[in-house]
């Protein structure tokens, strides 16, 4: 699959009016989460609610924290945990938050397109 990023902007929950300027994100079906710089969460007043491990593709082991943000792209929008990267992390739109936005990724037009809820 071919990469491309998006404009993501994060807004708290709490005090919508608290919108972060759009930062540029690397779309990753292979993320479960999405990855924004502790700065920009935390301009925002967007806080750490716990810690989780993860691991990445190489096999190293990060402690990372999350909060809760509102998380908008485009046409798509929705509410999602999202990691406190460090320097160094990548800024990534992770899976959770495609599904959130109820879209699938078009590898060929680099964007993104609505998709049909599947109801059980």
């Amino acid at each position: 699959m071919s990469q491309f990023k998006l404009p993501l902007k994060a807004i708290n929950p709490k005090r919508e009016e608290m919108v972060s300027l759009p930062i540029e994100a690397l779309v990753d079906t292979g993320s479960e989460l999405t990855w924004l710089p502790a700065d920009v969460l935390q301009s925002v007043g967007i806080t750490p609610r716990r810690e989780k491990l993860f691991q990445t593709a190489t096999g190293q082991r990060l402690k990372r924290p999350i909060g809760y943000a509102i998380l908008s792209t485009d046409d798509f929008e929705t509410t999602d945990e999202v990691v406190f990267a460090e320097p160094g992390d990548m800024t990534l739109l992770g899976v959770r938050t495609l599904e959130g936005f109820g879209a699938m990724v078009d590898p060929i037009s680099h964007r993104l397109v609505a998709s049909t809820t599947i109801v059980a």
